[in-house]
């Protein structure tokens, strides 16, 4: 379409085995056709080796991993998450670095939290483009300080309400957003929105291997970045797909799954840390699955293998058409875009569809040709 520009996103990628190229193979034709392709870089890409995380620590990947991911079509990684300091500050700088050398800006990571806050900016014909990245989830470790090197953040708190008389019971589990860091961030977006066409948010948050549930916080959130100016709002980390909101005509996806997301960390070998073997078995009790034993390279829940690249179109007048591409995981870890006429199409449509009708969300889904486009719903056909 002339006189437009279409941004793909995809969720997290952790590049931790041989050949990373191979596992973008299926999927380079389509991400190389957008004028702007937007990945999250879950893990450092470095060669230290220093524990900095009091969380679950993940291995630092080779730095070469990045030249892949260029080479597929990305131009913009977000790098705000929460494994972006668990080796510390040489991690956070090493892998921006190193995804400047292979040619991709970078949003969401710095030196200090000054230039973490700093949006990455994309050039394409008559429009700008402003990327700005938060790690919503913590660990606190993660975050970037003004003299501490690190991720930019959101600060969402958490508060337990026992609802029943009985001491020791499950509680009721509430999650909103500190004011004073809801601010910082719709200041952030407020002037980037000054200095370019279209603004995308990307947001490090929900609930890890769950399928459909939203936490109290997510979709107040989006819609605030939504408020401040965003055109277009990524989710990742939960490593399973979420639901597609429309706010305000802007398209929020709550979470793109697993793109590329390769590693042997959370299968226990012998030499594993104690922290990695502890979770992988809490993992197991916490959301009740195992991984798959046939694809030891993709330990992540079964339902994560439907994923998506997001897909927005913007014109001068802005947002021409939002949807995505719907993909599925293959058994060699790979994600392939699906075409209309291949049965697992509809299925992943059918499961994108399903989890927002569970999160609460009556987004329309128009299907036809390659790319399923979302919509608000008209007004007529909307329940009381």
């Amino acid at each position: 379409m002339s006189g437009t520009c279409t941004i793909l996103a995809v969720g997290d990628l952790v590049l931790d085995e041989p050949d990373p190229a191979s596992y973008f193979a299926p999927s380079t034709e389509v991400l190389r056709a957008a004028d702007l392709a937007i990945g999250h870089i879950e893990v450092p890409h470095s060669t230290s080796t220093v524990q900095a995380s009091t969380d679950v620590p993940a291995p630092p990947a080779d730095p070469a991993a990045l030249d892949a991911v260029a080479d597929a079509g990305f131009a913009i990684v977000t790098l705000a998450g929460n494994h972006l300091y668990d080796v510390g500050t040489d991690g956070v700088l090493d892998t921006i670095r190193h995804s400047r050398a292979a040619g991709l800006k970078t949003a969401g990571g710095g030196a200090n939290l000054a230039a973490a806050r700093e949006p990455a900016v994309h050039e394409t014909g008559m429009l700008r483009i402003g990327v700005l990245s938060f790690n919503c989830v913590g660990p606190r470790d993660s975050w970037a300080a003004s003299q501490k090197a690190g991720a930019a953040y959101v600060k969402v708190l958490t508060h337990y309400e026992l609802e029943s008389a009985t001491p020791g019971g499950p509680p009721t589990v509430y999650t909103f957003v500190a004011p004073d860091s809801l601010a910082q961030m719709k200041f952030d977006i407020r002037a980037l929105r000054a200095e370019v066409d279209i603004v995308v948010v990307a947001l490090h948050k929900g609930i890890g291997h769950t399928p459909a549930v939203l936490a109290d916080y997510e979709s107040p959130l989006a819609q605030a970045a939504v408020d401040a100016g965003a055109d277009m709002v990524i989710g990742h980390h939960a490593h399973i797909m979420r639901g597609i909101e429309m706010y305000r005509g802007k398209p929020i996806f709550h979470g793109l799954g697993n793109f590329v997301t390769v590693t042997h960390a959370l299968t226990p070998v012998g030499g594993d840390s104690a922290e990695r073997r502890a979770w992988a078995a809490r993992r197991q009790q916490m959301f009740g699955f195992v991984p798959d034993p046939a694809m030891p390279a993709y330990p992540f829940h079964p339902e994560s293998r439907n994923t998506a690249i997001a897909s927005c179109t913007f014109g001068p007048q802005g947002m021409v058409r939002a949807g995505f591409v719907p993909c599925w995981i293959d058994d060699d870890a790979r994600p392939v875009p699906l075409t209309p006429d291949d049965p697992r199409g509809a299925e992943v449509v059918d499961y994108i569809e399903n989890i927002t009708r569970a999160a609460g969300f009556d987004t329309d889904f128009q299907r036809g040709g390659d790319l399923v486009t979302v919509a608000e719903p008209d007004a007529q056909q909307r329940t009381p």
